[in-house]
C-alpha cells in the first residue's frame, strides 16, 4: 500500500467520526443537540459493505477450540474441507490428543490432534464428523506489506460463548519480524506484526487480509507489565511459513525446524559474515567458510542477522535451498541441505527440561508473549485427561517421536502402493544381478549377495561388506552400492529389514523442482528419503545417505522396463554433491538362488 493509498484510509476513518457529529445551536434560548445532516460517501458505504461481507465469509472457517474437560482453549482456522484446522502448538499442548471445537453454526465437534510444531509454536488438528468444511483461502503472506489493512478473528478471553468469533480491525504495523524464544523452543521468525487487537484466547486463530485470504496465524502479543492485555502490538505466524510445515505436520510427527549448521554476525559496513560453521555441514562441504559474506539464502538477500534468522526459520530440516555468497570479490552460488536444529530425543521430550538445566533461565512462556498467569489462575491448572470418544478413538496412536502416529500411518499406506507398478518382488531370491552401462559407455556389473555388493566397473572392481560400516563405494558416488542394497531391500523386505519407516512430509526435489512426498527409512546409520510424485504416487527416485551428515548418493529413475515378471527402470541418474556421478542403463536384472545359480 502506498502512501496516497494509506491518507485515502485515514479520511475514510475522518469522515466516518463526522457522520455522529453533534452542533449546538440557540434554539429558543435552549442548548440543542442535533445530528449534522452529512451525506454519507458512496464509497465509504460501499467500503463498510464490503468489509462486513468480508468478515461474514470466513467466519464459519473460525474454530473456537476448547481442551477435552472444558477448561480453557484458544482459537484456529480450517483450511481444508476434511476438517483439518491449523492453531498454535501451546493451545493444545496438554490436550492428550482429543478436544472440542466450536464453528459459527452453533456447532461442537470432535477433534484430534494430528502434528505439532514446538518451534513454531504451530499444530494441526482435525476437525470430525463432516467431510465439507467450511474453510480459508490460503493467501500469500510474502506480499503483505506494512499499512495493509488486515482483521483478527478468534475466541479472547473465551467471550464467543455462542461460538461466533470475536473480530478485530487494525493495519499491518511491519513484516519479516523476529521475536527470540522464551526459555522454551517457541521461536517466531519472519511474523506479522498487527496493531489489530489481539488478546488471550486468539492464540491460533487466523488473520485474514481485506480480500478475506488467509495470511497468519495469531500466537503472541506484548503486553503491559502489569497484566495480560495487548498494548497493540501482536505477532501471527505467517502463512508461508504453516504451508511450508503442513505436510510435515500432516506425518502426525513432532516436526522440527532447520539450521544451516553456521552462524553469522553483522560488520560495521553493514555486511553478514560467517562467524562459525560446522564442518560436517552441507554448507561446508559445499565450501562456505568462517569470513564469507552471505549475499542471499533461499532466494531473499541478507542485510542484517535478524532477517538470515527470520529466513532460516520458516523451513523443516532436510529442505535444499541455495545460498550465494562473496569471498575475496568472488561471488559463489550454492545448494545446501538444512540440518536439524534440535536432537531427536529433545523434540520427544526424552531429555530433561532446558529450564531444569539451567534454572537462571526467564520464566516459561505461554506463548503469547506475556508473563505466565498466577499459580491459581484457570490456565495454570493442569486438564484432566479427557475420554476418547469411543467411535474415534481408533485416530489416536501414541508413538514416541510422534503427536499421532495413526497419520503417519495412513501416509504410509497411500504411497507405498506406488511400488505396485514395479511389480511383486516379495518372494524373489536375495541374490540380484544388475548389468549396464555408464553414459560413457563403460560395462558395469553388480552383484547384490547376502553378504555383500560387489561390482565390475570397466576393469576395475569394488565390494561394501554388509556386515561392515557403509562406505562411500565407488568414490564420490555417495554409496552407489550401500543405496542399491536399501532400494533392494525397499522392493524386497522392507517391514523385516529397516529399523524405522516413516512418511516425512513433501518438499521441493532437490530444492527447487517439484514438490515431492517423502517416506524415510533407516538402517544402522544409513538413512534414506523416498520420494512420490504427489499427484499421481509415482516412485521416481531416492536419496541413501551413508551417515546422517553426508552427502547422500541421490538416484532418479527412468521409464520402467519389463525384466522377466518384474518391472525395473531403464536408468538410474545418479548424483552426489554437487557433481554427477554417471547414468546407468540397465540391460539385465537377474535373480538368482544359491542352489540353482541363476534363474531369470
Amino acid at each position: 500500500m502506498n502512501r496516497k493509498q494509506i491518507n485515502q484510509r485515514r479520511v475514510t476513518f475522518f469522515l466516518s467520526g463526522m457522520i455522529a457529529l453533534c452542533v449546538v445551536v440557540m434554539h429558543g434560548g435552549r442548548n440543542v443537540c442535533r445530528a449534522n445532516p452529512i451525506e454519507i460517501p458512496a464509497s465509504l458505504q460501499q467500503s463498510e459493505n464490503q468489509r462486513i461481507e468480508t468478515m461474514a465469509r470466513v467466519a464459519p472457517s473460525v474454530v473456537a477450540v476448547f481442551a477435552g474437560d472444558g477448561a480453557g482453549g484458544g482459537s484456529g482456522v480450517l483450511i481444508e474441507a476434511s476438517g483439518f484446522a491449523v492453531t498454535n502448538f501451546h493451545v493444545v499442548e496438554g490436550s492428550d490428543g482429543f478436544m472440542k471445537c466450536g464453528l459459527n453454526d452453533g456447532k461442537l465437534y470432535d477433534a484430534v490432534l494430528v502434528g505439532i510444531d514446538p518451534t513454531g509454536d504451530v499444530a494441526l488438528i482435525q476437525l470430525l464428523g463432516r467431510d465439507d468444511f467450511p474453510h480459508a483461502k490460503i493467501g500469500d503472506s510474502d506480499n503483505v506489506q506494512a499499512g495493509d489493512m488486515v482483521f483478527a478473528m478468534g475466541n479472547p478471553f473465551l467471550l464467543a460463548t455462542d461460538l461466533q468469533p470475536t473480530v478485530t480491525y487494525g493495519m499491518v504495523s511491519g513484516v519479516h519480524r523476529y521475536q527470540y524464544p522464551a526459555g522454551t523452543f517457541l521461536e517466531y521468525t519472519d511474523c506479522i506484526q498487527v496493531d489489530a487487537s489481539i488478546n488471550p484466547g486468539n492464540s491460533g486463530g487466523p488473520l485474514f487480509n481485506m480480500q478475506g485470504e488467509l495470511i497468519g496465524i495469531n500466537g503472541r502479543i506484548s503486553v503491559e507489565k502489569r497484566g495480560r492485555v495487548n498494548v497493540g502490538a501482536g505477532y501471527a505466524i505467517s502463512i508461508n511459513q504453516v504451508m511450508h510445515f503442513l505436510d510435515h505436520l500432516k506425518s502426525g510427527r513432532v516436526v522440527d525446524h532447520a539450521t544451516l549448521g553456521a552462524t553469522v554476525t553483522g560488520t560495521a559496513d553493514g555486511s553478514v559474515v560467517v562467524s562459525s560453521i560446522l564442518e560436517n555441514s552441507s554448507a561446508y562441504r559445499r565450501g562456505l567458510r568462517w569470513g564469507d559474506e552471505v549475499l542471499s539464502f533461499a532466494g531473499r538477500p541478507i542485510r542484517s542477522v535478524n532477517q538470515f534468522k527470520n529466513i532460516l526459520g520458516i523451513y523443516p530440516k532436510g529442505w535444499t535451498v541455495p545460498l550465494s555468497y562473496r569471498r575475496e570479490g568472488q561471488r559463489y552460488d550454492i545448494e545446501v541441505r538444512l540440518m536439524g536444529l534440535h536432537r531427536r530425543a529433545e523434540l520427544a521430550g526424552e531429555e530433561e527440561d532446558p529450564m531444569e538445566r539451567n534454572p537462571k533461565a526467564p520464566p516459561r512462556d505461554p506463548g503469547d508473549g506475556e508473563p505466565p498467569p498466577p499459580p491459581g489462575h484457570p490456565e495454570m491448572k493442569k486438564p484432566k485427561k479427557p475420554v476418547a470418544p469411543e467411535k474415534y478413538a481408533h485416530l489416536f496412536v501414541e508413538r514416541s517421536e510422534f503427536a499421532n502416529y495413526y497419520y503417519n500411518e495412513q501416509a504410509q499406506k497411500r504411497l507405498l502402493p506406488g511400488l505396485q507398478k514395479w511389480g511383486v518382488y516379495a518372494g524373489k531370491p536375495n541374490r540380484w544381478i544388475l548389468t549396464g552401462t555408464l553414459a560413457d559407455s563403460t560395462l558395469i556389473d553388480i552383484r547384490m549377495f547376502p553378504d555383500a555388493v560387489a561390482a565390475k566397473i570397466g576393469s576395475s572392481f569394488v565390494v561394501q561388506p554388509l556386515n561392515e560400516e557403509a562406505r562411500d563405494i565407488p568414490e564420490k558416488s555417495g554409496g552407489l552400492l550401500t543405496a542399491l542394497e536399501q532400494l533392494k531391500q525397499m522392493l524386497l523386505n522392507r517391514d523385516e529389514y529397516f529399523t524405522e519407516l516413516y512418511y516425512l512430509g513433501s518438499e521441493p526435489l532437490a530444492g527447487t523442482q517439484e514438490r515431492v512426498d517423502v517416506l524415510v527409512t533407516t538402517k544402522s546409520l544409513v538413512t534414506c528419503r523416498w520420494y512420490f510424485r504427489r499427484e499421481t504416487g509415482e516412485f521416481i527416485g531416492f536419496d541413501s545417505a551413508v551417515e546422517e551428515d553426508a552427502d547422500p548418493c541421490e538416484i532418479r529413475f527412468s521409464e520402467l522396463k519389463t525384466f522377466g515378471d518384474v518391472s525395473f527402470p531403464t536408468s538410474l541418474k545418479i548424483r552426489s554433491g554437487d557433481q554427477d556421478f554417471g547414468t546407468l542403463t540397465v540391460t539385465g536384472l537377474q535373480f538368482q538362488t544359491a542352489a540353482e545359480g541363476g534363474q531369470k
